[in-house]
Order: C-alpha cells, then structure tokens, then sequence
C-alpha cells in the first residue's frame, strides 16, 4: 500500500472541515439522537474532572504522567492499559493519574451497530481488560488524551513514514478496515486517513456500508495531510468527474431517461439517473389525477422512465415528470 501518481493537472481542495475529525473523536458518534450524544459528552466531561480532582489531591504528578505520554508518542511506541469504564462512543482507560479515551471506531474488531444497547453491552464486555494501546492525540490544557487499538497494530516509525511520503491531491491505495455512521477507515499502511459519507460518493449515501465493506482494497483521493495530528482527510469520489458539471452537456430538456427512484417524499420522489446524478419528480408530476402520498404511485427501487422538465447544473437540480413521458 502506498502513494501512487498525482492526478496530472488536478489542483487540491480546500482541506476538510474541523467537523470530520470532530465526529471521529466525539464520545457521541454513534448515539441515535442529539440528546444522547450530549449525554455522553457530558459522562465523558464528570470523568475527565473526576480524574482531575484525583490528581489534584495528589494521588499521582499528572505532570509527570503527561511528560511520559509525550515521550511515547513521540518515539511512536504502544502501551497496555486498563479499560476501566465506557460511554456510548468508546472506552474509557486511566493511565496513572490521566484519563484516557479510545473511541469505538479505533477498536479493533468492533462491528458497527446502530442499536445503543448491543452497542453498550459490547463495549461494556471490554471493562476490565488490558488493550495494546498508541496515543493518537493529546492536549494536556484541556486534559484530552486519545488512544488507538487500530494504530497500534503499526510498525514503529510506519505512521510517521506514510504522513512524510504524502500529500494532498495524491492517489493512494489502501484497504477498508472501519465503517461507522460518518465515514470510511482506510488503512494506508500505517496510518488510518477517513473518507467522510459526504467523499464517498457524487449522489446520496445513507450509510457507507452501501458502498465500501472491511476488507475491500481501494484506491483514494487524499484531500487533507496534518503531520502534526496524525490525521489523513480522503475522498472516494474525488478519484470520478462530478456528473452535475457536465450534465447540461450530456442532458436535455424534453429528453427521455430511465432511472431508479431513490427516495419518496411528500412533496415527490428522486430518481437515479446515473452515478451521483438524481432528479427530482415533484408530486405534481407524477400521475394525473388525484392521489394520497407520492408512495401510491411509486416505491423506493422502482425502475421508471422519465421526461427531464428543467436543468440547472449550478444549482445541481434536476427536474423529472413521469406523467409528460407519453406526452
């Protein structure tokens, strides 16, 4: 796995947004609402201060502690410490007198869920064992400690060779070895970079499980190197042209399509038309007559065909009428 050629001419985008790698590590990644999301933060916060109260009454020089964590993240090395709790986004290990988390998506052999409770009771079961742990990140002012069970499965100096041998608009190949609720874990060799839902594809993606499986070799589009972060923004759709900058080109109004419906709402329905191009058929243009819900004339999957009524590629809209196709 590696680097390979830089797409010739290709300039690259603007890095990531800050949201990406907030999901990554926010203890709420998976929590099915916004309130519980909140209320993990919040469990994550009183054990952070916990933890800080100890160390002030002196139970252990946290100084001390955060000089030896800075010393084996900067000789890239592991440790193996304690789970000794967990909240909905992971586990939560002490390392003398600091807390530390490990996010589920950074452990290893951890399916994906969306049902809080399994998800509970899996990572519940990990309470009391010892994981061979790398720090990913650290912040001793905000008494923020981050570990990995994925990294730690590198090489020593592995991870710092990929971040110095890459960067952004460069293709490189790797192999899916995570799937959550935001996005893709890609190993490249030593380092995990992440494909957000929103690289993976020009259309809609409900979850990447519809587009990437663990195990799939893949070529990807690096948008985003952080040396410093250790941290590898990547981008599966990057790598094919956006269908939506040449689709007034390819397309024409009056034109005829077959496409796939995709989503049925109550004001119409989308149509797939191709990859990543979807139109939309409003209610008005579905049938004639009068009807009580879009889904009483068609279903998620359904094959049609359409007449396009209206184009706008800046706008990415695409207007669709399948009661004008025999018109």
């Amino acid at each position: 796995m590696g680097s390979e050629v830089r797409p010739h001419g290709s300039s690259p985008p603007a890095p990531p947004d800050e949201a990406y790698w907030e999901a990554l590590l926010s203890e709420g990644e998976f929590a099915e609402s916004n309130e519980a999301a909140q209320e993990a933060q919040a469990d994550w916060q009183d054990y952070l201060a916990e933890g800080a109260v100890n160390a002030a009454a002196g139970r252990t020089d946290s100084r001390a502690d955060w000089d030896v964590v800075q010393q084996v993240f900067d000789s890239d090395t592991t440790v193996e410490l304690r789970v000794v709790g967990y909240n909905r986004g992971g586990l939560l290990i002490e390392w003398n007198s600091l807390r530390g988390f490990v996010p589920a998506s950074q452990l290893l052999d951890f399916p994906s869920s969306k049902d809080s409770h399994v998800r509970r009771e899996m990572l519940a079961a990990r309470v009391g064992q010892y994981l061979k742990l790398r720090v990913i990140e650290m912040d001793p002012e905000q008494n923020r400690l981050i570990l990995s069970e994925r990294a730690a499965q590198a090489l020593p100096g592995a991870r710092a060779a990929v971040l110095n041998s890459i960067q952004p608009g460069d293709v490189c190949s790797g192999e899916v070895t995570n799937l959550c609720d935001f996005g893709v874990f890609v190993d490249l060799g030593g380092v995990e970079g992440l494909i957000h839902i929103s690289e993976l594809s020009w259309g809609r993606v409900r979850h990447p499980s519809d587009v990437l499986k663990r195990g799939d070799q893949v070529r990807v589009y690096v948008m985003n190197v952080d040396p410093e972060q250790e941290r590898v923004a990547l981008s599966l759709k990057r790598l094919h042209p956006d269908p939506w900058q040449t689709v007034e080109e390819r397309y024409s109004v009056g034109q005829v399509v077959e496409g796939v419906i995709t989503n049925v709402v109550d004001f119409g329905a989308f149509a797939c038309i191709e990859e990543g191009l979807e139109g939309l058929i409003h209610v008005s243009e579905l049938a004639e007559g009068h009807f009580l819900h879009p889904r009483n004339v068609v279903s998620e999957g359904d094959k049609v065909r359409a007449r396009i009524v209206s184009i706008d590629g800046q706008a990415r809209r695409l207007g669709l009428s399948l009661r004008r196709v025999n018109g």
